[in-house]
């Protein structure tokens, strides 16, 4: 386990991959805690994700996420997911370096049946497939780049998933 130098495990990776999910069962498995900056993004602005880009747009929105991440990465000593987008932050994939960070990787059919195609995803709103293909050209590499291990989420349990990450970065299980 990390010590107050920052979370035993960071999530990454696309939107409806179970970074929030896979992260509760590792949580429970390392006997830590759980984090998701997409919670603290909603429960600090009081607004919805999807309202906060309606509303502000996504460049203020992508700010409260660096934030949202620099703080809990400086706080946090459990699990943590990070928003399917915040790799694309040149300060936080620096700040992600050297960290136990897992990409939680799974296909474009598995990302359609997961997210829905009338799920409130602000970034998926026209042509979702389409959408999800374009996002993850330009975002694979960020998550590979910033990533320690990359676990395949497809047609696995999330206890199966957590399982895998932690193998991958060799810790033990509560």
């Amino acid at each position: 386990m990390s010590g107050p130098d920052g979370p035993a495990v960071v999530l990454v990776g696309p939107m409806g991959v179970g970074k929030s999910t896979v992260g509760r069962v590792l949580a429970d498995r390392l006997g830590t805690t759980f984090r998701d900056t997409d919670t603290d993004i909603v429960a600090t602005s009081g607004k919805e994700i999807s309202e906060i880009f309606i509303d502000l747009g996504e460049p203020h929105f992508r700010e409260l996420e660096r934030q949202a991440v620099r703080t809990a990465v400086a706080e946090h000593t459990g699990v943590l997911a990070l928003g399917g987008g915040a790799v694309m932050d040149e300060g936080t994939r620096a700040l992600l370096a050297g960290r136990p960070v897992v990409f939680l990787e799974m296909g474009v059919a598995e990302a359609v049946r997961r997210t829905g195609l009338d799920a409130p995803r602000p970034l998926l709103a026209v042509n979702p497939r389409q959408r999800w293909r374009e996002l993850m050209e330009q975002r694979r590499p960020l998550y590979t780049e910033v990533a320690r291990a990359v676990v395949a989420t497809e047609g696995r349990t999330p206890e199966d998933v957590a399982d895998a990450v932690l193998d991958a970065l060799e810790l033990k299980k509560a």
